[in-house]
């Protein structure tokens, strides 16, 4: 198991989903205990007619057919596009579920995701997460570079899993980015880097190996 417990951190409910739901349905069906914390359900962008909460809804139903256990999903509701204004409150968020969860591994936005909500979640979760592997997902639309000096395999199922979390918010198919054919496409450019089919690429922000207690020799 590459680790125990596992954070992912999505600004907006669906970003986790777009940037690695392949990865967290992997992660999962290996045996990883993987929690999943949107900050916000973006209520000032949903579209004209629907319920302002009705991505608190759609993020249940997309973290579940990623097989997410329901008591690992955390919503909040900071405003969407005025995360700088709510810094330090995030930070605390951030530092409380370090402390409950104690994740080996999290994953957040990249350091060059242009949107201003991402950024405040990458460097924030980059000082409450002092001592933690963190791996920055990729938001194609939104990074004005990425680095991709870490991948996952995955497998058809693991790209099955992701798509049909995807399909779940249909609040937000209106967007040109929600599209299966470009969403599978950049999974398998990534796969053909690295000798897979799919793949899901992300940007190492800090690595820890921690270590392993040599065995006890018998002499």
């Amino acid at each position: 198991m590459l680790a125990d417990r596992v954070l992912v951190l999505a600004p907006h409910t669906d970003d986790g989903e777009f940037g690695c739901g392949g990865t967290i349905a992997r992660l999962i069906e290996e045996g990883s205990e993987v929690h999943y914390a949107a900050l916000s359900i973006a209520e000032d962008s949903v579209p004209a007619g629907l319920p302002r909460d009705v991505l608190a809804e759609e993020v249940v139903k997309a973290t579940r057919e990623l097989a997410l256990d329901e008591r690992h999903l955390v919503v909040e509701r900071f405003p969407v596009r005025r995360f700088p204004e709510f810094r330090q409150q995030i930070l605390e968020l951030l530092v409380e579920l370090n402390r409950r969860i104690e994740p080996h591994l999290v994953f957040l936005p990249s350091s060059t995701d242009t949107h201003q909500d991402h950024q405040v979640v990458a460097q924030e979760g980059f000082r409450a997460f002092k001592k933690t592997t963190i791996l920055g997902y990729e938001v194609p639309w939104n990074n004005l570079t990425f680095s991709t000096n870490a991948f996952f395999f995955l497998e058809s199922r693991h790209m099955d899993a992701k798509l049909r979390a995807l399909r779940c918010y249909v609040s937000q198919l209106g967007r040109e980015y929600v599209d299966e054919q470009f969403i599978r496409s950049l999974a398998r450019t990534r796969g053909v880097q690295i000798g897979a089919e799919y793949a899901e690429s992300f940007e190492v922000s800090r690595l820890v190996i921690r270590a392993v207690p040599m065995p006890q020799s018998n002499s």
